[in-house]
């Protein structure tokens, strides 16, 4: 297996107008999805390693917006969605140049946590980070298209597809079930 969580000092893959705001981490070319977050130096379990920034928008912008970015992706290859809840009513999208948090990819054996102080989202070490290894976060989606986001993090512990730990078991039912279907289907 390829080891995709550490990645030997390379040049910074920021693109023109993008810009990373911590020392704790930079952009690096990723094994998992063109590009990620890599630790400068040894991180320390329960540290603050980024802010998640972007524009808080209403839920129904968000909406339009996720869409939007949807097609972009289906369209171009590109990266997704960039958008997290931060409230019933307002959601914050990061798809801006200025948010490098945006590129820590998901990984179902995550090596970080989002979380919300103040109206901020933070990103922190769930256990010491050693530098050079990429940041990874469970990005937590639900199970209404699991399909359309197949998991790449290489990890023993993945589900082959992007969801939260707590769906884990449903997913889990649902490909199990899914692949009885197709191995009766095949002896038709």
């Amino acid at each position: 297996m390829t080891d995709l969580t550490h990645s030997r000092p390379s040049p910074s893959a920021l693109f023109p107008g993008e810009a990373c705001h911590s020392n704790l981490c930079e952009v690096r070319r990723s094994g998992i999805h063109g590009r990620g977050l890599f630790a400068t130096e040894r991180i320390d379990s329960g540290s603050v390693i980024i802010e998640y920034i972007g524009e808080r928008i209403s839920k129904k912008e968000s909406l339009k917006r996720g869409w939007a970015q949807l097609d972009h992706a289906a369209a171009t290859g590109g990266a997704a969605v960039y958008i997290f809840t931060l409230t019933k009513k307002w959601d914050l999208d990061g798809n801006c140049p200025e948010n490098s948090a945006r590129l820590i990819n998901h990984s179902c054996d995550p090596n970080c946590e989002s979380y919300m102080d103040k109206g901020k989202i933070w990103i922190a070490a769930l256990r010491v980070i050693e530098e050079g290894d990429e940041l990874y976060f469970n990005y937590g989606f639900d199970l209404d298209t699991y399909q359309d986001h197949p998991c790449y993090c290489g990890s023993p512990k993945c589900v082959g597809h992007i969801a939260g730990e707590e769906y884990w078991p449903s997913l889990r039912r649902k490909l199990g079930a899914l692949k009885g279907w197709e191995r009766r289907r095949a002896k038709l």
